[in-house]
């Protein structure tokens, strides 16, 4: 299983990017890796978000791109269930655009995920850092690093299954249990219906079929396609609109 924990440029999952990754891979008997990459976002870091993380334009100047990270963090991640703290909403959607950007085809959703920031949310609605105090007795130093906040999630974890008796250490059931809501993509801009179809969660034709809007409205895939949506999103209305027409 693969812990991880993203510093970005900011919180738009389609626009922002990465400037530091941490992985903390952990093996079923027990082994761990972990690697922390800082990373050139080829873009300026905005001062608010600076002040955030502690990581400057100046910092990165020098680094990799994610492009030329992108084959080492993807076979760090290849076949691994993932882990992170609030990683189902932010930083597996933002990691998906970024792997898509650089044109690696990456389908997360094929992997179990464990968000330990809904599990903490369910049991005591706090942040990483309360998370840590209340579970491990600790204060998190250096909040805000990745490889701290890293750290911090694989400990909160366990934890959590240490204090829960209705946690079990079985991944299947932790990433069930901390799931919000079931979406065909990570934005959410795409659920899962009633009826177990892929259904709009925006815009005029919320709470209807895509298949459906897709069939009836065919200008509007093109307009999602060149709108401003995350590149995920669009892979999913993609594969929907190819299996309609092979369907058809």
């Amino acid at each position: 299983m693969c812990f991880f924990d993203l510093e970005t440029t900011g919180v738009n999952v389609a626009k922002d990017r990465i400037v530091e990754i941490s992985i903390l891979k952990v093996f079923p008997n027990g082994n761990k890796v972990s690697k922390t990459w800082l990373v050139n976002p080829e873009m300026p870091i905005p001062p608010e978000t600076t002040a955030v993380h502690g990581i400057t334009d100046e910092k990165v100047a020098n680094e990799p791109t994610f492009k030329q990270l992108s084959k080492d963090i993807y076979s760090m991640i290849k076949g691994s269930d993932l882990a992170g703290f609030n990683s189902d909403r932010f930083d597996i959607p933002l990691l998906a655009e970024e792997m898509l950007r650089v044109e690696i085809d990456v389908d997360f959703k094929k992997h179990l995920t464990v968000d330990v920031q809904t599990i903490f949310h369910k049991m005591e609605k706090r942040n990483l850092s309360a998370a840590y105090t209340f579970y491990c007795g600790k204060d998190l130093e250096n909040a805000h690093s990745a490889e701290a906040d890293t750290n911090a999630t694989y400990e909160v974890l366990k934890a959590q299954i240490e204090k829960y008796d209705d946690l079990e250490n079985n991944i299947s059931k932790l990433s069930a249990f901390s799931t919000r809501r079931k979406s065909v993509d990570f934005a959410g801009l795409v659920i899962v219906d009633a009826d177990g179809d892929a259904a709009f969660n925006f815009g005029k034709h919320k709470g209807k079929k895509v298949v459906e809007v897709l069939e009836r409205e065919p200008g509007y895939f093109s307009w999602l396609l060149n709108a401003d949506f995350p590149r995920y999103t669009k892979k999913v209305l993609t594969a929907i609109r190819l299996e309609t027409l092979n369907n058809a």
